[in-house]
């Protein structure tokens, strides 16, 4: 596995001279804290470390004269894993479960002075990790709970104190291993790629470093094989299952001119492609770096039950207090201690968040972290960008008019598809696909092409010079008129088409107008996201104004903008914003990316320019526009459940508080239902976030 730096982001939390207590998100392969401890006892100048796994925390001693805190963090924050010396996994709770459940049974049979080291011995881990809690948080529901504990210990209630120890320790074991499979899930859409790559070079086959492949290398893939780069097929045919990356289960075939992913595998098959993403650029290499940014982003939901947990955490303290005097019995203080809300309340929002980005990733849809889920919730209006969104982006030929008597419609296109069939460019695939679906496909001879940079192509064919491409390049390049057809083109350019003039012997044979078709799932979309609770749906375009109306039109949108610039998108983004609209932006283009950055969460499509998916918060991994539907039905629900477990949270808890005030539940009970409890709500935030992703639309 190649090597990744333990700490991903270390934050200094407190300072004094010669001690600094830092936060440590840990990373996806992060080894264990007990690691951490040993190997940062070994920098240079530092004299005690001291780890508190529970907060995620870090409590550093240092001589002042030989180190400091930013050589401290620099160099934890490099420390990579496979560096260290592998030390055995702990067993993450499943020991203490096991050592606290044997004291609860074997105690009630030792005779009663044996009890109190048994159970104190039991008990001493959590009452050591209270008190580090304590010294560096305060209090917080981890010292409620030992002091709990304590209680029962002083009063010799043995049965109490061990039994608690014993839930607690369960209760802490199924919380986190239900909060490290929601990592886990997400994980598993991580695909590994080989270090080495098959490359033409100079016309053979090499097989060099992954490092070493550049943009517009010949990527050789064969069956079996993982797909290295982000690319387009230039020769071969392959079966190719894209499940690792779209969750579709139905294996695709792949020819020339179709766009591959990184991470999905060839079965059958041998396929060229032109390498266009590489390295960190790639689809698999993104997805890592977005389940690196999920597994840490905390959403405001997130931050407010976090909020909400700490500031109870006092009131529960003082009703203990209030309740041992009122009742006059300690045992109701320790049932207090015990029923917090802090567990569920900040464990079950972000498994719920991560259940849900890992649904969204097996629909093809990544999400970038939990604060894009719930901003795509929250949105109430979306702005869809038209070309390549509410469009394909496949340009296809619509008209073919040949100014020539002795040139068929069908015979024009065969010609420019003769020369532009060389050519690797969106409009060349146009007309060699529209040529081979013509009753002839008549291939003209001709001799080698040239290709003329941003302008079109050029050969000969019969002895006459035929060029195709832009008007610029016909009328200013090669000097043929095209005035006598203007009117022609200029009713071409009002219907929105893309035009290619064909020039043959230095006159105009002929154009071709193309056009990208509406998506067909577009207004079924549409539908759905009103039917999913938005309010506007609007279009950016910039096309022409009728072009743009006509889509409106058939698309029931409530408003378009055409003839648009960057910075007239983003402007209207921003006095929407101003206006109170939360905007979900759609969009594909370098052109998009202000309006992107400058919504409220921003959506890219698949085959969106590579700017517009790193602005974007939410990215589409496969070309359909039905993914955006999907993505807002899965923010919607995953906001629901969220909501659901608040409520369940504080509802049950405080009812399990006031019976523990009332002296009408024991510590045992308590402890029982507390984190009985907790763990059904975690449960249930984990629920429906399984390997196989529903059934998807098309």
């Amino acid at each position: 596995m190649i090597a990744q730096p333990w700490l991903r982001a270390l934050k200094v939390v407190h300072r004094l001279p010669g001690r600094v207590r830092l936060s440590y998100p840990r990373n996806l392969h992060a080894p264990d804290p007990v690691a951490l401890e040993s190997m940062a006892r070994l920098i240079d100048g530092v004299t005690s470390v001291r780890v508190n796994a529970r907060a995620a925390s870090l409590v550093i001693a240092f001589d002042a004269s030989r180190t400091s805190v930013m050589t401290i963090v620099a160099t934890l924050a490099d420390m990579r894993w496979d560096e260290v010396e592998a030390k055995p996994r702990a067993d993450d709770g499943a020991g203490a479960v096991a050592s606290s459940l044997a004291v609860l049974v074997g105690a009630s049979v030792l005779p009663m002075p044996a009890r109190l080291p048994i159970s104190l011995a039991a008990a001493a881990p959590m009452l050591r990790a209270g008190v580090a809690d304590y010294r560096d948080n305060g209090v917080t529901s981890h010292v409620l709970e030992s002091m709990a504990v304590a209680i029962s210990l002083t009063r010799s209630d043995f049965l109490a104190a061990n039994a608690t120890t014993f839930m607690l320790a369960l209760g802490e074991y199924m919380e986190h291993s239900i909060a490290r499979r929601s990592d886990d899930l997400l994980k598993h859409l991580l695909r590994p790629s080989s270090d080495l790559i098959w490359v033409l070079r100079g016309g053979d086959e090499v097989q060099i470093p992954a490092g070493d492949v550049c943009v517009g290398d010949s990527v050789v893939v064969g069956a079996g094989a993982v797909i290295p780069v982000d690319g387009t097929v230039m020769s071969g045919e392959g079966v190719i299952n894209e499940a690792a990356m779209t969750g579709e289960s139905v294996s695709v075939i792949k020819t020339r001119g179709a766009k591959v992913l990184s991470g999905t595998s060839m079965e059958d098959g041998r396929l060229t492609i032109y390498a266009e993403q590489v390295g960190r650029h790639t689809a698999a290499a993104r997805i890592a770096d977005y389940v690196e940014q999920s597994l840490t982003a905390k959403s405001e939901a997130q931050l407010d039950a976090a909020r909400l947990a700490d500031r109870l955490v006092p009131t529960v303290l003082k009703l203990a207090g209030v309740s041992a005097v009122l009742t006059g019995d300690w045992r109701s203080a320790a049932s207090v201690l015990q029923a917090d809300y802090s567990c569920a309340l900040k464990l079950a929002t972000p498994v719920a968040f991560k259940s849900a980005m890992y649904n969204a990733g097996q629909s093809g849809i990544l999400v970038k972290g939990a604060t894009a889920l719930e901003r795509l919730a929250q949105a109430d209006t979306f702005i869809f960008d038209k070309t390549g969104t509410l469009t394909t982006g496949h340009l296809e030929v619509t008209d073919s008019i040949a100014f020539d008597s002795a040139y068929s419609a069908e015979d024009l296109i065969c010609l420019a598809a003769s020369v532009e069939e060389h050519y690797f460019h969106p409009l060349a695939l146009a007309v060699v696909n529209a040529a081979q679906a013509t009753d002839k496909n008549h291939h003209f001879d001709h001799t080698e092409v040239q290709f003329i940079v941003a302008h079109g192509v050029a050969s000969e064919v019969n002895g006459q010079r035929i060029v195709v491409g832009s008007r610029h390049f016909v009328e200013d390049h090669e000097g043929i008129d095209v005035s006598a057809h203007a009117e022609v083109v200029e009713r071409l350019y009002l219907g929105g088409k893309t035009l290619l003039f064909i020039g043959f012997g230095g006159r105009l044979l002929g154009i071709l107008a193309l056009k990208d078709s509406l998506r067909a799932s577009a207004a079924a979309t549409i539908a759905r996201l009103r039917r999913a609770g938005v309010k506007r749906v609007l279009m950016l375009s910039g096309d022409h104004r009728d072009r743009a109306a006509e889509l409106a039109e058939q698309l029931g949108l409530d408003g378009f903008h055409a003839e648009l610039t960057p910075e007239d998108k983003a402007g209207i983004v921003a006095d929407l914003n101003a206006k109170g609209a939360k905007i979900a932006f759609v969009g594909d283009g370098i052109n998009d990316a202000p309006a992107l950055a400058g919504a409220h969460v921003g959506v890219a499509m698949q085959k969106g320019a590579d700017i517009a998916r790193l602005t974007a918060d939410v990215v589409l991994l496969e070309d359909s526009i039905a993914r955006v539907a999907d993505a807002r039905d899965l923010a919607n629900a995953a906001m629901a459940r969220i909501a659901t477990n608040y409520k369940l949270t504080v509802g049950l808890n405080t009812a399990i508080l006031g019976l523990a005030a009332l002296g009408a539940l024991s510590p045992v009970a308590t402890a029982v239902l507390h984190n009985g409890t907790t763990i059904g709500i975690l449960l249930n935030a984990f629920r429906g976030s399984g390997p196989k992703a529903g059934k998807r639309r098309a």
